[in-house]
């Protein structure tokens, strides 16, 4: 009888919870953002000098900074997460060259709002690329060195 009496209790609290419904907004409001984006890489690319040089030949890409600009550019508009930032005004970016001509850090300059997600997802975009540069020369060995990239970027949020 006890038996009988728990079950019962057990199925009218199962059941009285069963009908609660919570208040919910049945209106289907679907937000969708997206960001455009304008990219423009300026050129020439500034080589740092490496100090007590003498005889300093820069890095070099493949094709030259224009085919490096075109592929940053695609790889830019591919890997970026437009989404979680707004970029509007003028970045530098300074790549690290070592001296086997990969590059192995990418810092990003004026630090915004957002500006931590952008710079690491410039670094992931510089690090897809699979083309290696060809590395400064100092007094004809290999060095590691920087190259400057200034970028102008325009972003357009619009709700689609």
């Amino acid at each position: 009888m006890k038996a009988i009496t728990l079950f019962i209790g057990l199925f009218m609290a199962n059941f009285s919870f069963a009908q609660d419904l919570e208040d919910r907004d049945d209106s289907f409001i679907t937000e969708n953002n997206k960001n455009l984006l304008k990219i423009d890489i300026k050129e020439p690319f500034m080589q740092v000098a490496i100090k007590n040089c003498n005889d300093f030949k820069p890095a070099s890409f493949e094709g030259g900074a224009a085919a490096y600009k075109e592929i940053l550019k695609k790889y830019m508009y591919t890997y970026l997460n437009s989404d979680f930032y707004t970029l509007n005004g003028e970045f530098t970016f300074t790549l690290t060259i070592d001296a086997t001509g990969k590059v192995i850090d990418v810092t990003g300059d004026p630090k915004v709002l957002n500006s931590e997600i952008f710079f690491d997802d410039m670094q992931y975009v510089v690090r897809r690329i699979k083309k290696n540069w060809s590395p400064a020369v100092c007094n004809g060995q290999p060095v590691k060195s920087e190259m400057k990239l200034k970028m102008n970027f325009s972003s357009l949020s619009a709700d689609m």
